[in-house]
């Protein structure tokens, strides 16, 4: 099974890089893409300044990101990892509600996930 991807116009799996500081939750969202074949994992980081080097040697083609982890966080993370790789969609993971720092993930490029009119 191969995927389209919308952002870049190629075939094949979707190319997904995973940052997240904590090594569970990385793996099992790692185990839970890699059973999909839609979905390929390129690349794994425990923190920001990681993601971003990951990400411009693989160029994945979305980055799911933690948006606090040590060193460099998330939210720099997201701004360099788009002002550099802008066909890279960059998917802000937090399991913080406060608006600030959602507010800050969209302002620094990650992605808003679209609203569904209907059931």
């Amino acid at each position: 099974m191969t995927a389209r991807f919308p952002a870049t116009g190629s075939s094949g799996p979707i190319r997904v890089l995973v940052a997240e500081d904590q090594r569970l939750v990385r793996a099992g969202i790692v185990t839970m893409l890699g059973v999909d074949p839609a979905f390929e994992v390129v690349a794994e980081a425990a923190d920001g300044a990681t993601a971003v080097r990951e990400a411009l040697r693989t160029q994945p083609d979305v980055a799911l990101v933690d948006l606090r982890m040590p060193g460099m966080d998330g939210l720099e993370a997201t701004r360099q990892i788009t002002a550099r790789l802008p066909r890279t969609r960059v998917l802000a993971l937090t399991t913080f509600g406060a608006d600030e720092w959602v507010f800050s993930a969209l302002a620094s490029g990650a992605r808003r996930r679209p609203r569904r009119c209907g059931p």
